[in-house]
């Protein structure tokens, strides 16, 4: 047969896929009913099963694991469809709604900000690029600044999140799993790295470099230049600067932004020395309350699911029924639970969006646990 008649077989059977299909999704509307009426919740695992093992058997040995991809695809839809049907509204999504209504139209231009590091961080840069004149409060590590907004200290955190040469900052990941917080806004700062020493000192007397264990991943091409030189890990770029300015040392150098310099009065051996030009940073801004700014087009979650084949599969096709793009996604182990993981996802919807409604209203019920973190615009 030519192609043209092959073609116009397959049309005639999507016609007929289509009209099925249909049909098939009024059944499901019908069925919702009577959950509703008896009390039944929408998903029926059991059922599932018994329809997949059914499908299999009726299909031929090459069409077996084609069958079982469609069919659960075809199930997720279903259930998407009924629970909308259903009118379920989770009390997350209450809580999202109350947040919509009572967050102010204006994000605040002066607030008390928690930054790690020290001056001349670049958590301090990102502060200052969201906030118009924030009064920043400093603390030694990221710990630091997750327990001073969960007690109240600080209203505002700013946290690297990821880095676009050194991909995410783990230490970051693991600490959501601990804290309760909300995300209200992110921005991405380009990063330039300098090699700063003091005064008279010359690149070949270096044989020491400090900085944060990101920034050195993001210099490996122009550290791995250098001979017989020691590269020792501390807790931010600003605070190595801070630490080669006041060590009596003269073989001593910092990998950290070229405002330090100034800030340490320390001389720039080479400026521009991370391995991407285009090497930018995301940084959160975290609150203890749930603000929704308007305009917000991003959603963060984080998740626990079922240690069984296609849990994961079962968010992502959800995901995709409801043509929701996920932008990110991280895995991160859990403490004392043996290979376990906690789930980190990037959304981009509008939290204004129907599907974000439902979304929100549904996702928690195929998860063993769900933590929202917040909707937020990010600020370029």
């Amino acid at each position: 047969m030519k192609l043209e008649q092959l073609r116009e077989q397959i049309d005639s059977i999507d016609d007929s896929i289509v009209d099925l299909f249909q049909q098939r999704m009024d059944i499901a509307a019908s069925i919702a009913q009577c959950k509703r009426e008896g009390g039944l919740p929408i998903l029926q695992s059991a059922r599932e099963r018994e329809k997949l093992a059914d499908i299999t058997e009726k299909s031929r040995d090459d069409m077996a694991s084609y069958l079982r991809v469609l069919y659960s695809l075809l199930f997720e839809l279903s259930r998407t469809y009924q629970e909308k049907l259903h009118g379920a509204n989770s009390a997350l999504y209450g809580k999202i709604s109350d947040a919509i209504a009572n967050t102010p139209q204006l994000f605040p231009r002066h607030a008390t900000v928690a930054c790690q590091g020290v001056e001349g961080a670049y958590s301090q840069l990102a502060c200052e690029k969201l906030f118009a004149a924030p009064s920043i409060q400093y603390f030694r590590n990221f710990e630091g600044v997750f327990s001073a907004i969960e007690a109240g200290f600080c209203r505002y955190g700013i946290l690297p999140i990821e880095n676009s040469t050194a991909g995410s900052v783990d230490k970051v990941y693991d600490l959501m799993i601990r804290h309760n917080f909300s995300i209200v806004r992110s921005t991405r700062l380009k990063v330039d790295h300098s090699l700063l020493a003091k005064s008279g000192t010359k690149l070949e007397d270096v044989r020491e470099i400090f900085s944060h264990e990101q920034a050195i991943s993001q210099c490996a091409g122009f550290l791995h230049t250098l001979k017989d030189v020691k590269l020792t890990r501390c807790d931010n770029t600003a605070a190595a600067a801070q630490l080669v300015a006041l060590s009596e040392r003269t073989d001593v150098a910092a990998l950290s932004s070229r405002m330090c310099a100034e800030l340490y009065g320390l001389s720039s051996l080479q400026v521009g020395v991370q391995d991407a030009h285009n090497n930018r940073t995301r940084f959160l801004c975290i609150s203890k309350n749930t603000e929704i700014y308007p305009g917000a087009d991003k959603t963060s979650v984080m998740m626990i699911l079922p240690h069984k084949p296609g849990a994961l599969y079962k968010v992502l096709a959800r995901l995709y029924a409801l043509g929701i793009n996920l932008i990110k996604l991280e895995s991160r182990p859990m403490p004392d639970r043996d290979f376990e993981f906690m789930f980190y996802l990037d959304l981009e919807t509008s939290v204004y969006s129907e599907e974000f409604v439902q979304l929100m209203s549904e996702i928690g019920g195929i998860c063993e646990e769900f933590k929202y973190l917040g909707s937020y615009t990010e600020v370029v």
